[in-house]
């Protein structure tokens, strides 16, 4: 709950993890008390954090109650500044602890998406053993799973996750809001070295370019150098006829994905296992995306207990030439691996690709042949990319082409 506007009023922030209260006073200095579960551990790093985000955020007079529930640094750090923004103090300020082993973690444009788990930005419990899972993105969400009075407070606790949180191998995602709320998520996490910004409800470039502009900003101005890249998603029918105009919007853009409830609601269709309603708008966002290069990745899977109808809608995703497909539940990231990987004949088709391509390097020919077969140089980097895929899943040695020579 938030009880937010001029001095005076308290600020609170009330979570599972931990209850902040900042009551603004005009004089008398700081009254603060804190309570914790964890007293004879922590009780002392608690107090500590406590007054050093007070200090940081120019706090001189308030009634500050704190009761801890075992929170983290980060997440305490996140309640606090949230309780006292709430009060109508702090402004213009953050409270920015140390950044973590995982805030220089680096990615690239052609990695591998076959998987990117949601996580409601508002919930750090789910954070920390997200990358146990090994989803190939963690997408830290700001829009749809935050209520509206939560979402100030998640995007500082995204934020603050970004620096604290190694999420290892996984690409650091954050679905963004819309609109001028989704600019000022960008304010908070683009600093903190997220690889991939989502971007909801796209129905046009103009939107996706803003976004861009502004990430592109914000990213220099904070010395990164990594790219800040984005992935439009597809959710009306609007949505779906400028979808080629959005994947090719502007370099950053490195997928394209679509999200099939809003989409359905949109055009006043029930959404089914079948997917006969949503055909024409997958297709259009798969040829979309390869018709600007880059990556086709389907929506989510809702029944998290129907395992078999997601291993079918990943089939058919694949089959309809999607590379990927969300998912809101960590049981669904192995099986959306499994069924994304390359088969065995497809490997083996690409095994011989691969050393036709590399054997007319080596002799420098201009042209590539397999057989009696001309190779294009699309069919050639897909089967580099297919190679790629099936060496990183352990499924191709990575001295096959000694052996196969």
């Amino acid at each position: 709950m938030a009880k937010t506007g001029e001095a005076g009023r308290r600020g609170e922030s009330v979570r599972s993890d931990c209850f902040v209260s900042v009551e603004p006073k005009s004089r008398g200095g700081l009254r603060v008390e804190v309570k914790t579960k964890v007293e004879a551990l922590y009780g002392d790093a608690v107090r500590a954090t406590i007054s050093e985000g007070l200090k940081a955020l120019g706090v001189a007079h308030a009634a500050v109650t704190v009761e801890d529930y075992g929170a983290l640094d980060f997440v305490l750090a996140a309640r606090l500044e949230a309780a006292v923004k709430r009060a109508g103090l702090g402004e213009g300020r953050e409270f920015l602890l140390p950044p973590g082993a995982g805030f220089r973690a680096k990615t690239e444009r052609s990695r591998f998406r076959r998987s990117r788990l949601y996580l409601p930005g508002n919930e750090p419990k789910f954070f920390l053993n997200a990358a146990l899972h090994e989803p190939d993105g963690v997408i830290l969400d700001l829009e749809d799973s935050v209520a509206p009075p939560e979402k100030d407070a998640a995007r500082l606790l995204v934020r603050n996750a970004l620096r604290a949180v190694d999420f290892g191998k996984c690409e650091r995602m954050v679905r963004i809001n819309q609109g001028e709320r989704g600019l000022l998520d960008l304010d908070a996490v683009v600093p903190q070295n997220v690889h991939v910004i989502l971007v909801p409800k796209t129905e046009t470039a103009e939107a996706v370019r803003a976004v861009d502009a502004r990430a592109e900003k914000i990213r220099k101005a904070a010395g990164l150098k990594q790219p800040c890249f984005l992935m439009p998603i597809i959710e009306s029918a609007l949505g779906c006829f400028e979808a080629p105009y959005i994947a090719s919007a502007c370099p950053n853009v490195v997928a394209l994905t679509i999200g099939l409830e809003d989409y359905t609601a949109d055009i006043g269709a029930q959404r089914t296992l079948e997917g006969r309603e949503s055909f024409w708008a997958r297709s259009i966002v798969v040829n979309a995306a390869r018709a600007a290069g880059v990556t086709p990745i389907d929506t989510v899977f809702s029944d998290v207990n129907d395992m078999e109808g997601l291993k079918a809608a990943c089939l058919e995703a694949k089959g309809l030439g999607f590379e990927g497909k969300g998912c809101i539940h960590p049981r669904q990231v192995p099986l959306v691996h499994e069924a994304f990987a390359p088969s065995s004949e497809e490997i083996e088709k690409a095994k011989k690709i691969v050393l036709a391509f590399e054997e007319a390097e080596k002799k420098k020919l201009g042209v590539v042949s397999l057989g009696s077969k001309m190779i294009d140089p699309p069919v050639v980097k897909r089967a580099q990319r297919t190679v790629t895929m099936a060496e990183d899943l352990g499924l191709l040695a990575k001295g096959w082409r000694s052996k196969a020579r």
